[in-house]
């Protein structure tokens, strides 16, 4: 049982220090250092790779005609029935033409021709309507289509004082921008054009941003 306090007495309250904050946290120890902060990683993504159903479908379909036909010819000659009459006059016609007919050349032309169709798309990436965008995180690709950087461009060409028309051709390397001006000095309106294209470009966050060529004029005269 505690004695009662006398009156007109103070309680002394707790005092903070106020050296050391109150959600200040421990000092970490000098073996173990405290770990870095992630830094995002900007690696190059490169073209989109196009998956060319088409031609690989049609190349598929012709290969499965191909060998049913040939697996169907051979099965008949081993059941003692005679061999397709397509496949006896081209084994005859390959046998009896020289290597310098006409027909020989021209078949081995088209042939040659197929094959290095199917080599450049096998070694290209295609999707040359997009352009890859920088990667912020490894998992993560975008892209923006040309046709949208181009009509972008264009936009931020028209709010220009001085611009009355605006063509922008969109490549992967280069993006030409054709001004007509109906007023202003044309190095004005170039200087501006200049300025706000290349913080477009910028904007857009590509991997490989595109030159820019722009090309200022005045208006033809009506005939």
């Amino acid at each position: 049982m505690s004695e009662p306090r006398p009156a007109g007495t103070t309680r002394r309250l707790p005092v903070l220090d106020t050296e050391k904050p109150f959600d200040a946290p421990p000092p970490s120890s000098p073996s173990s250092p405290s770990p870095p902060e992630p830094t995002p990683s900007a690696g190059s993504s490169g073209r989109f790779w196009s998956p060319r159903r088409v031609p690989a479908a049609l190349v598929a379909l012709v290969l499965l005609a191909g060998a049913g036909l040939f697996l169907y010819d051979i099965a008949a000659v081993r059941a003692h029935r005679p061999a397709m009459h397509w496949r006896r006059a081209l084994a005859r016609q390959l046998a009896e033409r020289p290597l310098d007919d006409t027909w020989v050349l021209a078949g081995a032309g088209v042939a040659a021709a197929l094959g290095l169709w199917l080599i450049l798309l096998a070694v290209t990436p295609g999707l040359r309507g997009l352009l890859p965008m920088r990667r912020p995180h490894p998992d993560v690709r975008a892209a923006l289509r040309r046709e949208a950087a181009a009509l972008v461009l264009r936009d931020r060409a028209m709010e220009i004082s001085g611009v009355r028309a605006v063509r922008v051709r969109m490549r992967r390397r280069r993006a030409a921008v054709d001004v007509v001006s109906h007023f202003r000095d044309l190095d004005e309106v170039r200087a501006d054009l200049d300025t706000v294209l290349a913080e477009a470009v910028r904007g857009f966050g590509l991997d490989h941003p595109p030159a820019l060529s722009v090309h200022v004029r005045r208006p033809g005269r009506k005939r």
